[in-house]
């Protein structure tokens, strides 16, 4: 990873908003800038040096890690120290990550402080940098989304009527873990019967009906790099209807995929699912985005949404997940993973989107 690389953008962006420093506190950011991956830290940059604090218990660990950074391990609270750093830098203007520094956390920095600095509210500074994927994240991402999608067959597998939903969960995540996973992404979605049509319906105890669509919604961690994916699935032999809303999804998620191409506003994107749906008259069970950003976290920017200005660029790795949910019947989504290229888009996740019946 191109840590120097990061380092200098973030540098040159501090000056161009007058910032003579930055406190970053959100974790993933800390990571994309040095390497870190323990749970507390603070990475201070002023004076264009990179500084990270950190506690005891990440001593060897940081050393081992962090690059083109400084490590303190300091006695007293890792903010109380990057605080006074910051007085001892004599620097001016000090950026917070507004997004994700607490009312609590931004007190104490300025009693800290006690006024020799100002704090200035920033938002998505480092998040811009990370929208646009270097050719060894893509790697690392496309990595994880072969490992998740080789889980499917064994969901798949396991889907039968009478069984727990959570017992679907638990075979596909311990499979995840045996593939070399190093986490879940998120929490699994297995969502059958009428509870498919939940967006987000997280596995239950309620058993498998004897028909009806199973929205299968998951994504592994693997070196640091998320995947995420959905497919559906129906129990039971299909009826015309089944079809005609199945199909009608995957032609929305294939408009959707289509549109990606750099130079695009994502809003077009999101558009493209959506006249495909409106077409169909389904429009109005379709509640959600088209889809994100995934790298180091699961939900990043863009959002493929309407209304949303973003223009996509190379590199840039979304998810196109275009559903229809009818309350008290059921529901549909269809997710890949896609790069934005240099002309259009590489689908990343390689899972049949024909309609399984089970």
């Amino acid at each position: 990873m191109d840590y120097r690389g990061r380092q200098r953008r973030v540098t040159q962006v501090l000056g161009a908003r007058r910032l003579q420093a930055l406190l970053v506190t959100h974790l993933p950011n800390v990571r994309y800038l040095c390497g870190f991956t323990g749970s507390a830290c603070v990475l201070l940059v002023a004076n264009g040096r990179f500084t990270l604090f950190t506690d005891g218990r990440y001593r060897e660990q940081a050393r081992a890690e962090v690059q083109g950074a400084r490590v303190i391990v300091p006695k007293s609270p890792i903010l109380d120290a990057a605080a006074r750093a910051i007085a001892d830098s004599r620097v001016k203007t000090v950026g917070l990550e507004s997004e994700h520094m607490s009312v609590a956390a931004e007190a104490q920095v300025a009693r800290t402080l006690r006024s020799r600095a100002r704090l200035r509210p920033t938002q998505g500074l480092v998040e811009e940098y990370r929208m646009v994927k270097e050719p060894a994240e893509v790697d690392r991402i496309r990595t994880a989304v072969r490992l998740a999608s080789g889980l499917f067959d064994k969901a798949v597998a396991a889907i039968r009527p009478g069984v727990p939903e959570q017992a679907v969960a638990a075979e596909l995540e311990y499979a995840a873990r045996q593939a070399g996973a190093d986490g879940m992404a998120f929490e699994t979605i297995v969502a059958a019967g009428p509870r498919s049509a939940l967006p987000h319906g997280r596995a239950s105890a309620q058993p498998i009906p004897r028909r009806g669509f199973v929205v299968l919604d998951f994504g592994v961690i693997l070196a640091g790099y998320c995947s995420d994916m959905t497919r559906t699935v129906y129990v039971g032999k299909p009826t015309a209807e089944v079809r005609r809303l199945y199909q009608a999804v995957r032609d929305a998620q294939q408009a959707a995929i289509e549109a990606v191409r750099p130079g695009r506003k994502v809003s077009e994107v999101d558009g493209a699912a959506r006249s495909v749906l409106r077409r169909a008259r389904l429009a109005r069970y379709f509640m959600h985005s088209t889809g994100h950003g995934v790298g180091l976290e699961i939900h990043e920017p863009p959002r493929i949404a309407r209304g949303q200005q973003a223009v996509l660029r190379p590199g840039m790795v979304i998810t196109i997940e275009p559903g229809v949910y009818v309350p008290g019947y059921g529901g549909v989504r269809i997710e890949d993973m896609v790069v934005v290229t240099t002309a259009s888009c590489e689908v990343l996740t390689p899972t049949t989107k024909e309609l399984l019946a089970v």
